[in-house]
């Protein structure tokens, strides 16, 4: 799983997340970014109204929380999701967990402990190639 860090960078960077059943999140607050939750018809549903897009806590497990605004809300993305988002530009993954992606023409590498973090860097370059 990807660090809160980096995916504050990718949401800074403009990755919008668009919350869809099995999608991972933190509240995006000091004291509460550390209880990673999962959108669930079962216990987070996603709500869409006029006003923005609100995640609604059901059951007991988090029955101090009644909904959340997605805009609270850090998107943790999972290594098939950054895979996707890489699209074209993704090379190979090599064991020790390296990503090769193509960045503005030329192959680079991203290695990181976990494949989630290396595909998150490699799309955190990406994306900023792209803006600039």
């Amino acid at each position: 799983m990807i660090t809160t860090a980096l995916a504050r960078s990718l949401r800074d960077a403009g990755l919008r997340w668009h919350p869809a059943t099995g999608d991972r999140f933190v509240i995006d607050k000091p004291g509460v970014d550390d209880d990673v939750y999962t959108v669930s018809e079962m216990t987070v549903e996603r709500h869409d109204y006029p006003s923005g897009t609100v995640l609604g806590f059901n059951g007991t497990t988090e029955w101090a929380l009644d909904s959340v605004s997605a805009s609270e809300s850090l998107w943790l993305p999972r290594e098939d999701q950054l895979r996707e988002l890489l699209g074209p530009a993704f090379e190979s993954l090599s064991a020790g967990f390296t990503v090769v992606a193509t960045i503005d023409g030329h192959s680079r590498s991203f290695t990181s402990v976990d494949a989630a973090d290396a595909y998150g860097q490699a799309l955190l370059a990406y994306i900023t190639a792209a803006l600039a």
